[in-house]
């Protein structure tokens, strides 16, 4: 109540004084001034102290109220601009609904509209000056420092925006032109934060907690990229570097900034989601266990933080307790029933790893009806979860279920920026299958596991592993029974695709659970069959990789690097080759001791 009281005062006497600065004909000048007039610096720490108030209120699930101190002053102070901007942004990217995208993208430009009103206005002089002589920072105030950083955390949103905004290859160079003038921003953050003399320390304090999420995030994600991009965005002014980045943000999560639980999300998004996604590493568990534990102390209901706790018992292969806190999250707040679809995403596949195809179709149809990130994916991961469930345990109005959903997959099919999304392009061809075959796949279910690269959880307990490879054994053995059978010829048409399947499941389960040379036989096999696949071409190269990751559990590096070559030199074209050359990438910087990119973003 208290803080309630405070906040109201302050956003009451912060309209006051911007009130009094709008009549003011002089007040931009005043406060492009060397030395900042004292009423600008006490707008900033105002809106400095409203804006952490909004921070907490947000992550203890009070969307409402956070947004309800931001809004009033969303035009005139920049504080408050970009508060309002990331809920409306946060709203755009949880719904996909035109009108929330048109309302985020208008809140951005207003956003960087006012940002720009405090940014240091230079001289023609003194632009054509930096390009010949160092520049002197003490000249921008406290005030304008801050313009410069919430600029770059606008456009960064703008950019990101951009991408879905319109699907033409124009809004894909356009995106990627402000990310870069984003990145350059932000290594201009990091020189004035390190080459002025701050009039406050509570100022430096959170302009150095963005610094460090802005370019610790940037360093981290594109040190992920493969070689071949990285030496493209070098070229274009872009540079990562996986160690720096860490740093940047391990450092902003320790410190008591204003971003400092952006730098925490950061981490443990980066930990528990892209470590998992991208590569065959696993994220720092302990670590996140750590910050979660502060976190949850501090926000105890908090719908992000139960979500990552949920997700880091995930990754343990703690199925049971992940369910819990999955379900604890879901269940935190209703102002924002659309991020319940994270929820149900994780609880589906925590479902089909303890092989409950039942509950995980419930989930499945969550999805499908409510949620418009991905409709072709949401749609064919129904159909293959109920493709599981025996022939016996299906009714027959489920057996017209999903041949329909079988149907239904290609209809939503969307692009972005231009281009298909790999995963929905890898669906549309599944169901093809699923036609070709009258109304038959092998093991969907788990084909889609294993491409999400969530067989790396099996290894955490021999029987989650286990259960999954006695179906796959199952099905090979009545594989030869249906090759065989003259009652459908599009089985031997399509034979070694699904026998090339199968195995490469098999061998990839035996990896995880301790048997690398029967696990070799099935995937040297896989690899033996690369002229008889017809379509399903992206198994040779993925079981060459699984084949390298058996070389570097047994200490053969040489012989890894060389499948790794192999399999990212030697084949192209292939379904979902762009995720494949992400873990290539993060597997060849591991083995050879050294990242693509040594210089860290941020430097002069």
């Amino acid at each position: 109540m208290a803080t309630a009281t405070a906040a109201t005062s302050s956003t009451s006497s912060n309209q006051q004084q911007l009130q009094t600065y709008d009549d003011d004909d002089e007040f931009q000048d005043a406060c492009d001034a060397e030395t900042a007039s004292a009423s600008c610096a006490l707008d900033l720490e105002t809106a400095l102290a409203e804006a952490k108030i909004a921070v907490d209120l947000f992550f203890n699930n009070k969307f409402n109220e956070a947004e309800a101190l931001m809004k009033p002053l969303a035009t005139s102070s920049m504080y408050h601009s970009v508060g309002h901007s990331v809920f409306t942004y946060l709203e755009a990217m949880l719904t996909f609904e035109q009108q929330h995208i048109a309302a985020a993208s208008e809140a951005l430009k207003q956003c960087l509209n006012v940002c720009n009103r405090y940014r240091k206005k230079n001289t023609l002089t003194e632009t054509i000056g930096k390009t010949f002589k160092k520049v002197n920072y003490d000249q921008y105030t406290d005030l304008e420092a801050h313009a410069e950083l919430c600029s770059a955390e606008a456009l960064l949103l703008k950019a990101m925006l951009t991408f879905i905004e319109d699907e033409t290859l124009t809004s894909l160079i356009k995106g990627g032109m402000k990310i870069r003038n984003c990145f350059a921003m932000y290594k201009e953050c990091n020189n004035i934060l390190n080459h002025r003399q701050w009039e406050s320390e509570s100022s430096k304090l959170h302009f150095e907690s963005g610094v460090r999420m802005g370019l610790g995030t940037f360093n981290l994600m594109i040190s992920l990229l493969p070689a071949r991009i990285i030496k493209l965005l070098e070229f274009i002014g872009f540079s990562g570097n996986k160690q720096s980045g860490m740093q940047d943000l391990i450092t902003g999560s320790q410190s008591e900034g204003i971003r400092q639980v952006l730098c925490v999300m950061t981490l443990l998004g980066y930990n528990l989601i892209v470590c998992y996604v991208l590569s065959h590493k696993e994220g720092d568990l302990r670590f996140c266990d750590e910050l979660l534990v502060k976190q949850l102390k501090q926000y105890p209901d908090g719908v992000w933080f139960l979500f990552f706790k949920g997700r880091l018992e995930f990754m343990k292969g703690n199925l049971d307790d992940a369910l819990k806190w999955y379900k604890k999250s879901w269940k935190s707040q209703n102002v924002w029933p659309q991020f319940h679809h994270l929820c149900f995403w994780e609880l589906l596949w925590v479902n089909c790893l303890r092989l409950d195809w039942r509950e995980s179709s419930l989930f499945a149809t969550y999805l499908v009806e409510n949620s418009k990130w991905s409709r072709t994916i949401y749609t064919y991961q129904k159909a293959s979860i109920m493709c599981m469930l025996k022939t016996e345990e299906l009714h027959s109005s489920e057996v017209r279920t999903i041949a329909t959903l079988m149907k239904e997959v290609p209809k939503y099919k969307q692009r972005i920026a231009g281009k298909s999304l790999p995963m929905e392009k890898f669906a549309c061809k599944k169901t093809e299958r699923f036609f070709a075959q009258q109304s038959f796949l092998y093991v969907p279910a788990l084909e889609l596991m294993y491409v999400w690269n969530l067989f790396k959880i099996l290894g955490k307990h021999f029987h989650l592993a286990d259960g999954v490879y006695r179906i796959v054994e199952e099905n090979l053995t009545h594989y030869g029974e249906r090759v065989n059978s003259k009652s459908n010829p599009a089985f031997s048409v399509y034979a070694a695709d699904n026998k090339a399947l199968l195995l490469l499941l098999k061998g990839a389960c035996l990896r995880q659970m301790n048997s690398p040379l029967q696990a070799t036989r099935c995937l040297e096999d896989v690899i033996a069959m690369y002229k008889d696949i017809k379509e399903d071409h992206y198994l040779v190269p993925y079981a060459i990789v699984e084949l390298a990751l058996i070389y570097i559990d047994q200490g053969n590096k040489d012989q890894a690097i060389l499948a790794l070559e192999d399999a990212k030199k030697n084949y192209s074209g292939y379904s979902l080759e762009s995720r494949l050359h992400f873990r290539i990438h993060t597997a060849l910087i591991e083995l050879k001791g050294k990242s693509y990119e040594n210089i860290p973003a941020g430097g002069e």
